[in-house]
């Protein structure tokens, strides 16, 4: 039975019940202080005419010290670039909106993120084929708009932040409909498509560093026409895998485009070492799950989480996942 066929029957199985998202594989289904310039020495008068320095009782002249090296031509060391910029993410409000935060205590929503992420941060680090993609990039997609990628993006960044042994970047690729800024409430920034189309920017230019210490972000950016080709470059290649191996901890999540509706996920997806496909409950179809599954054919580590589900018999207490 393939991928496709088994992912057809679970979500057969599943139709008409709810409760908690859940994975299913396809096996299965600074501030720098200032520091004030030193006094200025005054010059030693000069001994009037025809009179020597030693006669006159100056001290003898220092030895002349060889030019800085900017002077002598040589090329200038590279200018510091500026500190990575922070922003506050407002944790009240985002418990208020039904997401992920370590101080929102122990609810049923954090241990539903606590089961999804860890075969995904198991897989992460495992030793991957010659010529594999790296593990710790996850990537976030959907077969249709509105299934809820950008919400189970953010939930499980902000679950990976609360492990012990991991940082995370989350990574807006969403480059038609960025909606990662805004879902927390913050304003547009500089990002992925900038870095992709100004090689003179560094990741460090354009990463919004919170106050969740364990996470950052990158959003979107400029929004360009040749972002399908952009992301398939080279270009786009060597930037993932710099951002994947720069720290040995790192986990990175890319909220992408759905599957169905734009070939910059197809083209994203190229670069990953695992793939989270979102599902919404009784609402997508079978025949688009399987379209968006095709689109992903020679992708390894494909998983599902099936999300908005409610009332699973036995369960007194029931959440519903929103998502706007």
């Amino acid at each position: 039975m393939s991928i496709i066929e088994k992912a057809a029957r679970r979500i057969d199985q599943d139709r008409g019940q709810a409760g908690v998202p859940v994975a299913v594989s396809p096996a299965a289904v600074a501030d720098i202080d200032l520091i004030e310039p030193p006094a200025p020495v005054p010059a030693p008068a000069s001994p009037p005419a025809g009179v020597s320095g030693a006669a006159a009782g100056l001290p003898p002249a220092a030895p002349a010290l060889p030019a800085p090296e900017a002077e002598r031509g040589a090329p200038a060391g590279p200018a510091m670039r500026p500190a990575t910029r922070k922003v506050e993410l407002d944790l009240a409000k985002m418990r208020e909106m039904g997401l992920v935060t370590a101080a929102g205590g122990r609810t049923s929503l954090l241990e539903d993120f606590r089961i999804i992420k860890r075969p995904l941060l198991k897989r992460a680090f495992a030793t991957n084929s010659a010529g594999g993609n790296p593990g710790n990039l996850i990537m976030l997609t959907s077969s249709l708009p509105g299934e809820g990628k950008t919400y189970c993006a953010i939930n499980l960044a902000m679950s990976i932040a609360m492990e012990l042994d991991h940082t995370v970047l989350l990574v807006d690729a969403d480059v038609a409909r960025p909606s990662v800024l805004r879902t927390l409430g913050l304003p547009a920034q500089r990002g992925l498509m900038d870095l992709l189309i100004d090689e003179k920017l560094d990741v460090s230019d354009v990463l919004l560093r919170t106050n969740v210490d364990t996470l950052s972000i990158l959003a979107a950016g400029t929004s360009t026409p040749r972002a399908t080709e952009l992301l398939a470059s080279s270009t786009m290649a060597n930037l993932v895998r710099e951002i994947a191996n720069r720290y040995p901890d790192r986990i990175v999540i890319f909220d992408s485009p759905p599957l169905l509706l734009t070939s910059e996920a197809r083209a994203l997806a190229s670069h990953m070492g695992q793939i989270v496909v979102v599902v919404e409950a009784q609402t997508t179809t079978q025949h688009a799950v399987k379209a968006a599954l095709s689109k992903l054919d020679g992708c390894a580590n494909v998983n599902l989480i099936y999300n908005k589900t409610r009332d699973i018999p036995g369960i007194e207490e029931t959440y519903d996942y929103h998502y706007g």
